[in-house]
């Protein structure tokens, strides 16, 4: 049984088959309508359970049209509507439950301690579809359209993050070290990541670097990352953190020092890091970025599933 967690836990070539599938999948999806299954319907039958605890639009959407192209259906539950929310249910005896009516299990929560102790008592893969410190889907897929876009492997590429430090960047590191490229992040000292994720950063020396200056971030970036600044559940001074980030605003003069044809990617909602020049160039592959989400997703459906190719 495979879950997917963290893209550290994963293996390279794990991740590299799941890209491939991603790839070919999507160029079968060319002459079919939008709930037309994939050929041979390779996860006819089986049911994903879906909760979340959070806020969502692209990862909601995605997984149950990802989970409905296999040939599968899905259930969506909110856990305040569960026993497990308000009722005193264990997480325990709620994986009991889950692996008893469902084949596997997405979760997107505000707890990752709550993702590892589901991780113990299911009997059934699962997802992590956000929790605090990881994204490991939205990276995943913004690996695949990063080489779509680029037509070469992300390892040959420079990618720059300008942004607050949270979760996605955890992933996106993660990747940095899982595919081997280039990473610049550009943040406020006092947002730089910490911790363990700061120790990581310090081991892979040349590979990843942190500049409190943007425009030293994105020199010759080949692609520019961002995501909101202000998140919904910041418990921050938001003027304050605004006022903090005022000169790392994503506009057409930094987009200057990176290459002539970088490529901006956010993976939404965006707030007021990016502005609209930038966000609606011809260059911001925004939107291609959102509907990748639903081809890699199936990928990992049938990673986790054991049904890929």
């Amino acid at each position: 049984m495979k879950h997917f967690i963290n893209l550290k836990d994963v293996p390279l070539k794990d991740l590299r088959r799941i890209l491939k599938d991603a790839k070919e999948r999507k160029k079968l999806r060319k002459k079919l309508s939008t709930l037309e299954n994939d050929p041979k319907a390779p996860l006819k039958g089986k049911l994903l359970i879906q909760m979340f605890e959070k806020p969502s639009l692209r990862t909601r959407l995605s997984f149950y049209l990802a989970i409905k192209q296999l040939g599968g259906g899905t259930i969506t539950l909110r856990s305040n509507e569960l026993h497990l929310g308000g009722g005193g249910e264990t997480i325990e005896d709620t994986a009991k439950i889950l692996s008893t009516y469902g084949d596997g299990f997405m979760l997107r929560t505000d707890s990752d301690k709550k993702l590892d102790n589901f991780k113990k008592y299911l009997k059934i893969p699962i997802i992590n579809g956000l929790s605090p410190s990881s994204h490991p889907t939205q990276i995943l897929s913004d690996v695949f359209t990063v080489e779509e876009i680029k037509k070469k492997s992300i390892s040959k590429l420079n990618i720059a993050w300008v942004g607050d430090s949270n979760n996605v960047l955890n992933s996106l590191i993660e990747a940095s070290i899982k595919f081997s490229f280039r990473l610049r992040i550009g943040c406020p000292n006092k947002y730089k990541p910490k911790g363990n994720i700061l120790d990581t950063i310090k081991k892979q020396n040349k590979k990843i670097k942190i500049f409190n200056d943007p425009k030293k971030a994105v020199k010759n970036a080949d692609v520019i990352f961002s995501d909101k600044v202000i998140s919904l559940n910041d418990k921050v001074n938001i003027k304050n953190k605004i006022k903090d980030f005022k000169n790392f605003k994503i506009n057409k003069k930094l987009m200057s020092f990176a290459k002539k044809n970088c490529t901006f990617l956010h993976c939404l909602p965006r707030g007021n890091e990016v502005d609209d020049f930038v966000f609606k160039n011809k260059n911001s592959k925004v939107w291609l970025q959102a509907s990748n989400r639903a081809h890699v997703q199936k990928s990992i459906l049938l990673y986790c599933f054991d049904k890929l190719r």
